[in-house]
């Protein structure tokens, strides 16, 4: 019986310790709608540039480089906000703060690679490099998770190591980088957010549901 409590209270000093050195209230329903979001964009982004190798050729108007901002800045708005809220309401359910020390270092080292990222592409498409946009806005969004996963959950740095591959590849088919673009925001959100579900909230929620 000794040992029994033993164990029960490091496996709680272990769980305290993780709770004030990592973000943990991220939601899976959040990953997965960004990534419908993502899917939604790419659909509209293809009515204004090809989905084809010759992608390359194409010289963008600027109202149409305008309108791809537009949807891309829509898409990460809404990704953005509806990950806060979701965020937000998944804190209180587990009785934790939304907002401390590590989410400020969370959000931090998740904006400096993104920032940064943003930036970059902006400056190649206002040089009219539109088809290293897609590859670029994979990298540095990789390299932002990556940068930031120590602080939260580790399948965040998976997701990021894969978003950066699907980038390097993009580089080599960048007549294909909307298509990369929507299976690097789109369906590895889904995937991603559908396995943080399984892996963590479904077990918070089964552990709050009375027996």
């Amino acid at each position: 019986m000794e040992n029994t409590k033993y164990l029960h209270d490091i496996s709680q000093i272990k769980s305290m310790m993780e709770r004030s050195s990592r973000f943990i209230s991220l939601s899976g329903l959040s990953g997965v709608l960004a990534g419908i979001y993502a899917l939604i964009g790419a659909y509209l982004a293809s009515t204004i540039i090809p989905v084809f190798p010759s992608y390359r050729l194409v010289i963008l108007t600027q109202e149409k480089t305008l309108q791809l901002v537009l949807i891309g800045v829509v898409v990460l708005v809404l990704s953005l906000s509806t990950g806060i809220y979701l965020t937000i309401k998944r804190s209180q359910k587990l009785g934790l703060k939304s907002w401390d020390h590590t989410t400020r270092r969370l959000l931090i080292n998740l904006a400096i690679p993104l920032i940064t990222g943003g930036i970059f592409i902006l400056i190649l498409m206002s040089k009219g490099i539109i088809a290293m946009a897609a590859p670029a806005s994979l990298i540095f969004y990789g390299l932002s998770l990556v940068n930031a996963s120590k602080y939260t959950y580790s399948d965040i740095r998976a997701l990021g190591i894969i978003e950066i591959a699907l980038g390097l590849v993009a580089t080599f088919f960048v007549g294909y980088g909307l298509l990369f673009w929507a299976l690097g925001f789109g369906v590895m959100h889904i995937i991603y957010g559908i396995l943080v579900y399984l892996k963590y909230e479904r077990e918070t929620a089964d552990t709050n549901t009375p027996t």
